[in-house]
């Protein structure tokens, strides 16, 4: 089977699987399709002969991070989303609600957009054999990660913690508040 084909076949798993995260009423299900997402972005990685990458797809978003979130998940004990619940009380529906998640969405964008303008071309500064070196080597992917990205390392970090905290204050139930 043509290395082409496998990558459209994981590519179309991986959108077609994140979609349906967001389409389930059941956060299980969800939970399971996202493990699945992240399973066939790792077989992406392995097409792009990006193994360490594939690796750590597998180790820190499958595993640890997926486990995490089911923790939360079943922590919540949300066992369904009822349309019915989603009134006019709900924190979401808050005047300014939408504009607050629009900024973020915009700091999401900017910060995609300097990420990938400081991105380099490893290939044009030297040749194709040194370039395929250089991005493998597990030293040289931690010592850009943690010098030149930085910023964007720790920002991902702090709105995953910012999305945890805000999902478990949204879905205490009327009684506990």
């Amino acid at each position: 089977m043509s290395d082409l084909v496998l990558f459209y076949a994981f590519g179309a798993f991986a959108v077609l699987a994140s979609a349906l995260v967001i389409g389930q009423s059941n956060p299980m299900h969800s939970v399971l399709l996202l493990v699945a997402s992240f399973g066939a972005i790792s077989g992406l990685y392995v097409l792009l002969d990006a193994p360490f990458m594939a690796v750590i797809q597998i180790i820190v978003y499958a595993g640890a991070i997926m486990v995490l979130f089911l923790y939360v998940v079943m922590l919540l004990n949300a066992p369904r989303e009822d349309a019915a619940e989603w009134d006019r009380a709900h924190p979401l529906r808050r005047p300014g609600m939408t504009r607050v998640g629009a900024v973020l969405a915009l700091v999401l964008v900017l910060q995609l957009v300097w990420a990938l303008s400081r991105t380099v071309d490893v290939r044009g500064a030297v040749g194709a054999d040194a370039a395929a070196e250089t991005v493998s080597s597990v030293r040289t992917i931690g010592r850009v990660m943690f010098s030149d990205y930085v910023f964007a390392f720790e920002a991902t970090s702090i709105l995953i913690l910012v999305a945890m905290v805000g999902s478990i204050l949204l879905a205490r139930r009327e009684g506990e508040r």
